[in-house]
């Protein structure tokens, strides 16, 4: 869709090949939204960046980016991978605005660094951050992991009810958290490996 236009793709951009299974967008700008919307099955290949909604709904299948992504990448996921070679935007793995089920199961790995409300009520599953997360990772969780390689924002963990924050750098924690120390977790290169 461009604007109020539904058009096809092939008006927009070039196509071959046959397998529709496999798709590579190829020279991708940020403006290009929605891709993988409720993606059930297959993968998509993004060489550069992408939109705000990648792999919204997406139910089943992989999309991988080298690039950057821009708001709600992965909102309200349900399975499958999501990589990112680059940096995220506000409200990855989150819920849509008045909604209250963010990710509910899959794995996303973001090599770069992430923005705002990671992980905003989120249900399931795991968001991996190699790099770091801005104000508010996550708020209002109700349960899965987010681990962050980097520095976390202000905010960490608010309103979260229940949920696993994997943590390499301390942060401040607020009143309602406790510090449990420094543990070795073994599965954690295993997860990382996956």
């Amino acid at each position: 869709q461009s604007g109020k236009c539904k058009l096809r793709v092939d008006e927009l951009f070039t196509l071959d090949g046959s397998d529709a299974q496999n798709i590579v967008i190829k020279n991708s700008v940020d403006n290009l939204d929605f891709i993988g919307k409720d993606l059930d099955g297959g993968s998509i290949s993004v060489v550069g960046d992408a939109g705000a909604y990648l792999a919204f709904g997406m139910n089943t299948g992989e999309v991988k980016v080298s690039g950057n992504v821009g708001l709600y990448a992965a909102c309200e996921m349900k399975k499958g991978y999501l990589e990112v070679s680059g940096n995220a935007g506000d409200f990855l793995g989150a819920a849509l605005p008045g909604n209250k089920m963010g990710m509910k199961g899959g794995t996303i790995l973001i090599k770069g660094n992430v923005g705002e409300r990671v992980g905003d009520h989120m249900r399931r599953g795991n968001i991996l951050i190699e790099g770091n997360a801005g104000d508010y990772c996550g708020s209002r969780m109700t349960a899965g992991t987010i681990a962050v390689m980097g520095q976390t924002g202000r905010h960490l963990g608010y309103a979260m009810r229940r949920g696993t924050l994997l943590l390499w750098n301390q942060p401040t924690l607020s009143a309602s958290f406790n510090d449990c120390g420094a543990h070795t977790l073994a599965f954690l290169p295993i997860l990382f490996a996956s």
